[in-house]
């Protein structure tokens, strides 16, 4: 095996090692089955759509693109429903949330509480290393070969408190996707 192909390999299969362990050692919490966050840090949860290994296990194969989609964002915005009810209004206010997505456009990030922020070099770095891994997550998202441009996906920001008085419309939304 060419030595370029292990670091691809090791991409490809660190979610179905990383994300159990990392679930075991009470480092990342599902809060839907395709929402997942970093323990707090600093006052600031790093969310996380569900990984290669999620996809995998939890999206129905007969689905269809589009179907794919709308349970993806309906389990996007069950877990931030379940992430809020975790704080009171008071830690909510002093809580941040981060994340990198390449399902959410920016129009839709807006409505569910969130804002644009420019991707740092290291994550520009990162997602270019799990390149693969990301194509094959949004390949089985939409139910076809896809390769997102790295260039477009967005990191977004939210203070939890912007979410948690979002509350009626996610759950409203939530409701719509289903």
């Amino acid at each position: 095996m060419p030595l370029f192909a292990a670091p691809l390999i090791l991409s490809i299969l660190a979610p179905f090692i990383d994300t159990p362990q990392g679930k075991k050692q009470g480092k990342l919490i599902y809060h839907s089955p395709l929402f997942i966050t970093e323990k707090e840090k600093n006052r600031k949860i790093t969310i996380h759509g569900g990984t290669l290994f999620d996809y995998y296990y939890v999206i129905d194969r007969s689905w269809n693109g589009k179907q794919r989609i709308r349970f993806i964002l309906r389990q996007y915005i069950l877990g931030l429903l379940k992430l809020t009810e975790s704080f009171s209004e008071k830690e909510a206010d002093e809580i941040t949330l981060q994340g990198t997505s390449y399902i959410l456009n920016e129009r839709t990030a807006e409505k569910l509480g969130f804002r644009k922020q420019r991707a740092n070099f290291l994550q520009q770095i990162i997602l270019t290393y799990n390149y693969l891994q990301v194509t094959l997550a949004n390949s089985i998202a939409k139910d076809k070969l896809s390769f997102p441009t790295i260039g477009r996906v967005n990191t977004y920001t939210a203070q939890l408190s912007a979410i948690k008085k979002n509350k009626a419309y996610l759950q409203n939304l939530a409701e719509k996707l289903a």
